[in-house]
């Protein structure tokens, strides 16, 4: 989920949703396979139905699922969700919350979802029965022997799978780190800054255009 980003700062760190992306691609190549087959081989109004679709169906499947993304660095957070890109300077930044979704909370009351980071309740079922399996072998480790030998026992069995490695699900280990990054940098100078806010309009422009499109034929049918 987090991958170094060169393009727009050395320093980002991009995160997003490897699911979400196999399933845009997946879902890309139904809609390309169906659509163009409609179009080389349907009669009358179909190619220009499917025409009308795929305009309208192809930028929401990337929206959705390949665009959104978060950027950090020591200065910022960037977010990509599917219609807007949002800027926030960690100063400007109240807090990073994770319920049913995760979301930030801006100074001023504001609330951007973070697309790119959801939440799997699943993966946090499973993050808490190993940790629960790792204290258990822990203390069964502890319990069963002593002194130094025992120590060293407990550390590899237990201690080694909770300090080595941790047992949170993924996307609750990235917001604990950017709530790090937001302790650690939300005072500093060059943290601070306005919030801006930019609507996607090349994804937002051809889903207008293939709606429209689509309700003409519709309406003249």
């Amino acid at each position: 989920m987090t991958t170094p980003h060169t393009d727009a700062d050395p320093q980002d760190r991009t995160h997003r949703s490897p699911a979400g992306i196999v399933g845009g691609v997946l879902l890309l190549a139904i809609v390309g396979w169906l659509g163009i087959d409609a179009l080389v081989t349907g009669h009358g109004r179909t190619p220009w139905l499917a025409l009308a679709g795929m305009i309208l169906v192809v930028p929401l499947i990337v929206a959705f699922t390949l665009r959104p993304a978060v950027y950090a660095n020591p200065d910022r957070l960037r977010i990509r969700n599917p219609f807007r890109i949002v800027v926030l300077p960690w100063g400007e930044i109240a807090a990073l919350r994770s319920g049913y979704s995760n979301e930030v909370l801006t100074t001023a009351g504001a609330k951007f979802q973070l697309w790119a980071i959801p939440v799997s309740l699943r993966a946090r079922k499973k993050a808490a029965r190993r940790e629960a399996r790792a204290t258990a072998e822990t203390g069964n480790a502890g319990g069963g022997r002593s002194g130094a030998f025992g120590r060293s026992a407990g550390f590899g069995l237990g201690g080694g799978a909770v300090q080595g490695g941790s047992t949170r699900a993924e996307s609750d280990q990235v917001m604990a780190d950017l709530r790090e990054l937001l302790e650690d940098q939300g005072q500093t100078e060059s943290a601070q800054g306005e919030i801006t806010v930019r609507w996607a309009y090349e994804v937002i422009a051809p889903v207008v255009a293939g709606a429209v499109l689509l309700a003409i034929l519709l309406a003249t049918g």
